[in-house]
């Protein structure tokens, strides 16, 4: 009971703290723009300047509405759906159909949340969109012809960005180099250190050293500008042409697998 308690009076005091913030009518106006920026069109927008005050409500809840609507999952649609007559109490009489009006105007301040929350979401998602994509754009599209081998990588992320990182890069003839790394975690953190650690191998990958202090000089950067809690495995390997040799590094990564001809 004292927990239940506690989180009561933690409530109280923060919608309190809310009333009485000062910033609370500029952060309703900035919302309430973020709304309408997000959601209409820039027709939809210029038009409702020249609307009297009455058919501009209208046409921005309509399309509010709507925009919502359809951004929403199926599942959540007929939920959404289901919950708004629930919320405004719609029943059938012999005189006709009434409705809550309480719950009505309670169901437009949870739809002005839920457009809030949505917005939110939808930017987030486009800009994780736009991060993996230019994850990609690291990766090698293909890897050029290298006499003697024949190579192929491939990876997938299992979010939209990842902590993933398979490279491949032509050195001073006639070696070349493939790199497989892996930084802990998922998601948006582990993707920008997979940058850095990429950035950082390709900037000292030609600076004609042995594997061994190459990646000795990647561990002591990557070490060095990342959080403490963070790290990331590679696997480094060194390649000739014609040459059945490789020169790797393995610094915590899962062993590399080789395959025999007609293992």
């Amino acid at each position: 009971m004292s927990e239940i308690a506690s989180d009561v009076k933690r409530t109280f005091n923060s919608l309190r703290d809310d009333f009485r913030s000062s910033a609370l009518g500029a952060t309703f106006k900035k919302e309430s723009a973020e709304i309408r920026d997000f959601y209409l069109t820039q027709e939809q927008r210029e038009s409702m300047k020249s609307m009297h005050a009455f058919h501009k409500a209208f046409h921005f809840s309509y399309w509010m509405l709507k925009a919502l609507f359809f951004r929403l999952t199926p599942v959540r649609r007929l939920l959404f759906v289901a919950g708004m007559l629930f919320l405004l109490g719609m029943h059938i009489t012999e005189t006709g159909i009434t409705i809550n009006t309480n719950g009505m105007f309670g169901g437009v301040l949870l739809v002005l949340v839920i457009l809030l929350e949505l917005k939110d979401k939808l930017l987030a998602h486009d800009e994780l969109h736009e991060g993996r994509h230019i994850q990609e754009l690291l990766m090698p599209s293909q890897v050029q012809r290298f006499e003697g081998w024949s190579i192929y990588l491939y990876t997938r992320s299992a979010n939209e960005v990842c902590g993933d990182l398979v490279d491949f890069l032509c050195l001073e003839k006639p070696h070349a180099a493939v790199a497989i790394a892996d930084v802990a975690g998922k998601g948006l953190h582990a993707a920008l250190l997979t940058a850095k650690l990429q950035a950082t191998m390709r900037a000292l990958a030609f600076d004609n050293l042995s594997v061994s202090s190459l990646v000795g000089r990647i561990n002591t950067i990557f070490h060095r500008d990342s959080p403490s809690r963070l790290f990331a495995s590679l696997i480094y390997a060194m390649i000739s042409e014609n040459d059945g040799t490789v020169r790797f590094v393995n610094a915590g990564h899962l062993p590399p697998v080789l395959v025999h001809e007609g293992a």
